[in-house]
């Protein structure tokens, strides 16, 4: 290769690195692309229209299953109103009840809930309940979500349905259409799942929605494709925390919450919890929702910006080696083809030979992260040109992991909902 063409100020071995950059990434995004379960599609759905058994299919509504609604809720008083009754309003053939847990708000939550549920007209089906202190050991949300479990234990009688059969958890951001309950026991009883999860559909609202909650969908599932997550023979293992429906028996063969007590990510652990649970493999599936909505804003940058660095290192491990591997990954994968084209177009112009060794390999590559973020971006319905500001978006999730491991090592705990609860 002749580099005398290279401008006088640039060493060979800094273009040397440029064209290693350029052909990484290259190499990385066609693995990623074909290789990686597909998980940049979106056709592992779950759609409302399709429940999978109705009720003629189950017989009468004594044969459904009895279900309980359990939802953590720390200072929500001012969003309940917008998701509480759509969980109280269910079109469910069987049997449930719905368990709010007030984890210490620190405004009106526990008023709020009550007055919906009367408002709703549901008081026998709702049950509010006081969390007890934080039990040492669990991160808050178990903690609440644990006493949603453990609801009616000490006197079964005072439970509509005694110990029922399915637990679904819930956020308290989170609207249901009235057939959604329904609509995933079906798929769980035609199905035999053991645990069914949902990627609800997040708002995309705000400039700042619209630029970065697609990609945060689309990383969730570069790491935990969806495909190998439903599929019994791979390793892969997930949950979506925001809607997960799972059989009581298969959270009980598998130790229980208390196995993941101190997990600041409670639903990625859920996920293999239960299906390595028992003396077995369970089946476990993991798709997407429109129906199913999160009415939580994300206005401004410092809203996703927070969300994503209280548990970033976290997800690492809190693993120096692995953060630089993170950082220096995210960069090839996101910049690294933005660079090399500028860098090839700019420096390199005099040389076709030098100029085509870099920006082919760089185009490859931004040509294919642009394409696979376009199914996520069409599903959020967000205009397509946002599929070619990924690399923006992967350099702020950059950012915020690295603010995440800062966090950390200035020995600010993980909070949920303004609480701290880890180290």
């Amino acid at each position: 290769m002749d580099f005398s063409q290279l401008p006088s100020w640039l060493p060979s071995h800094l273009y040397l690195l440029i064209l290693a950059v350029a052909w990484l990434s290259c190499i990385a995004w066609i693995y990623l692309f074909f290789f990686r379960g597909g998980f940049w599609r979106t056709d592992i759905r779950f759609a409302l229209c399709d429940p999978g058994l109705s009720a003629s299919d189950l017989g009468d509504p004594g044969e459904w299953p009895d279900v309980r609604i359990i939802i953590p809720a720390r200072n929500e008083e001012g969003i309940l109103a917008r998701t509480l009754p759509s969980v109280l309003e269910q079109d469910y053939p069987g049997d449930y009840e719905v368990v709010l847990i007030d984890d210490h708000s620190e405004d009106g939550t526990a008023e709020v809930a009550r007055r919906i549920a009367e408002e709703c007209d549901k008081p026998e089906r709702f049950h509010l309940l006081a969390s007890k202190p934080l039990s040492g050991g669990w991160t808050g949300k178990l903690w609440a979500m644990q006493q949603g479990v453990e609801f009616g234990n000490s006197d079964p009688a005072e439970v509509a349905g005694g110990n029922p059969d399915l637990l679904l958890f819930t956020d308290a951001d989170i609207a249901h259409p009235p057939n959604s309950l329904k609509a995933m026991v079906g798929k769980m009883r035609s199905e035999r799942q053991d645990l069914v999860s949902l990627m609800v559909h997040l708002r995309v609202d705000s400039f700042w929605e619209r630029l970065l909650i697609p990609p945060f969908v689309y990383f969730f599932a570069k790491l935990y494709p969806f495909r190998w997550v439903n599929d019994l023979d791979h390793t892969t293992a997930a949950a979506a925390g925001g809607c997960m429906l799972v059989r009581r028996s298969a959270l009980a063969n598998a130790g229980g919450l208390e196995r993941i007590r101190d997990r600041v990510i409670d639903d990625v652990a859920f996920g293999p919890l239960i299906q390595n649970g028992g003396t077995g493999k369970n089946r476990i599936w993991l798709g997407l929702t429109q129906e199913i909505v999160s009415t939580r804003p994300y206005e401004s940058l410092k809203g996703i910006w927070d969300m994503v660095a209280r548990t970033a290192f976290t997800q690492l491990r809190h693993s120096s080696l692995l953060l630089l591997g993170t950082l220096l990954g995210m960069l090839m994968l996101y910049l690294g083809p933005v660079v090399c084209l500028v860098a090839g177009a700019s420096l390199f112009c005099n040389d076709i030979s030098l100029f085509l060794a870099v920006v082919l390999p760089a185009l490859a590559a931004f040509t294919l992260m642009a394409c696979s973020l376009i199914p996520i971006v069409r599903w959020y319905r967000v205009p397509i040109y946002y599929c070619l500001t990924l690399p923006f978006a992967g350099f702020l999730y950059t950012c915020m992991t690295f603010d995440s491991a800062l966090r950390h090592w200035r020995r600010s705990k993980g909070q949920w909902k303004g609480r701290s609860y880890g180290g």
